[in-house]
């Protein structure tokens, strides 16, 4: 057994792929590796350099070591999307090709007797297998691709190369197989679509399987409305606290400084 290797991971799925005849398999088989070189080719990737264990549906691909991860999350992944849009766009809805991908990093075993043995394997199949994924694929008809990347992979590729692609356009999603006891939070975007409307997914319940916990106040009832200070509406508010220039109105709240500056809450007598 040869040592473990640290190494990007892609995972890639197909939607729809078994509500496909057997001849619309065969043809999006042959379209889906069509358009993974051609988007490769054309950001400066060589395909042939990956190590892939195949799926009718999909593949898992282990990327050389010296492959940049910003190319791969910031061009490779656009420009596949792109093309699948144009691929599309004259196609009926049965022929069109709209994919899942996945992206992680780990050490992964390369001489596996039937594939790739390594926790980062897992963990970016089921990053690509997700519910939330799928749902806001299937929410954008007109998209191709539907990103998701690890925690990971968010904190050290997208938000310090935020000129390849722009971290305020991923959602914060929770991935959870929980036959699989896998529940672990990654970072969602549909390529090319404005998120800030798809709805999020809904709330995890709590670790000891109690409620999910409750929602910060919107104001609506009593609790945390100003009480003169300002108008409704401007200020800080968390939770129960409005932070009003240096006033903050709640149950034990304290605010130092003004607004703009420091603020502390709690640990005070009462609102002041």
């Amino acid at each position: 057994m040869r040592h473990p290797e640290r190494r990007l991971l892609v995972s890639v799925d197909m939607e729809r792929y078994s509500r496909r005849s057997n001849l619309q398999q065969y043809e999006a088989q042959e379209n889906f590796h069509t358009l993974l070189h051609a988007a490769a080719t054309e950001v400066g990737l060589d395909r042939v350099a990956w190590t892939t264990q195949q799926a009718g549906d999909g593949e898992l691909a282990i990327l050389p070591r010296d492959v940049p991860e910003s190319r791969v999350i910031g061009r490779f992944v656009p420009e596949l999307n792109r093309r699948l849009r144009a691929f599309n766009s004259s196609r009926t809805a049965p022929a069109q090709i709209r994919l899942r991908v996945a992206v992680h990093q780990g050490l992964v075993h390369l001489d596996g007797a039937n594939g790739f043995p390594g926790h980062a394997v897992v963990h970016v199949c089921r990053l690509c297998d997700a519910t939330p994924v799928r749902q806001a694929l299937a929410a954008f008809p007109d998209a191709g691709v539907a990103l998701v990347v690890s925690t990971e992979m968010y904190r050290d590729v997208v938000c310090e190369y935020p000129e390849e692609m722009r971290p305020e356009r991923f959602r914060r999603i929770e991935v959870e197989h929980p036959a699989k006891e896998f529940r672990e939070p990654a970072w969602l975007y549909v390529v090319d679509e404005d998120m800030s409307s798809w709805p999020p997914p809904q709330e995890p319940s709590s670790p000891t399987g109690g409620p999910p916990p409750p929602r910060p106040d919107t104001g609506s009832g009593t609790a945390g409305k100003d009480t003169g200070a300002g108008t409704a509406g401007s200020g800080i508010r968390t939770g129960d606290i409005r932070v009003q220039g240096q006033n903050a109105i709640g149950p034990n709240a304290t605010a130092i400084g003004s607004v703009g500056r420091d603020a502390v809450f709690g640990g005070g007598s009462g609102g002041r």
